[in-house]
């Protein structure tokens, strides 16, 4: 008997976070997403990179989970002209990375939350390649089906029935079929 594929995957990957001058006075440091470490260690706000003003940061590591019942979003990201990562970030200021996905439906909810603001990076190709062989393995094609009415439930149609609290001729619900009878 073999074993069924996991449900579910996962892979650290770390957030590099980068600090740069702002252009206004008002403005002070600009912080945004610079990419993404796969397979990281742990980290807090550990320096990469220093270029001037410039510094790249290796803020935190998350775990990337996949899901096989998730393939769906991911077939969109793979099929994307540059498949991404998008990464939750937290806080005005220096960001606080919350939350790391491969699905674009996934950050599309984190984009509605007003606490947080998702950026996205370029996947780098290992991890395309590891998202492929894990929607090759639980991807299924759902065929569209579009839902009957089912008459039965809805009973037959009743002409004349509306609120009982109202009396007045012309407020009461007539369904279409009852109003061709009285021409």
């Amino acid at each position: 008997m073999q074993d069924a594929p996991p449900k579910t995957v996962e892979m650290p990957v770390g957030i590099l976070i980068r600090r740069s001058p702002g252009v206004t006075r008002w403005v002070s440091e600009v912080w945004t997403l610079a990419g993404i470490i796969p397979h990281a260690g742990s980290a807090s706000w550990k320096p990469v990179l220093r270029d001037g003003p410039v510094e790249e940061f290796h803020a935190t590591t998350l775990t990337l989970l996949l899901h096989r019942k998730d393939t769906d979003s991911l077939i969109q990201n793979l099929t994307a002209q540059v498949p991404s990562v998008w990464v939750a970030l937290r806080g005005a200021g220096r960001p606080q990375a919350t939350h790391v996905t491969a699905s674009p439906f996934e950050a599309s909810f984190h984009e509605i939350d007003a606490e947080d603001r998702v950026e996205k990076v370029a996947m780098p190709e290992g991890m395309i390649a590891w998202v492929e062989a894990f929607v090759a393995l639980h991807h299924v094609d759902e065929p569209f089906v579009k839902r009957q009415r089912d008459r039965r439930r809805e009973g037959p149609a009743q002409s004349g029935v509306g609120d009982a609290r109202i009396a007045q001729e012309a407020d009461v619900w007539r369904n279409p079929q009852s109003l061709r009878f009285r021409k």
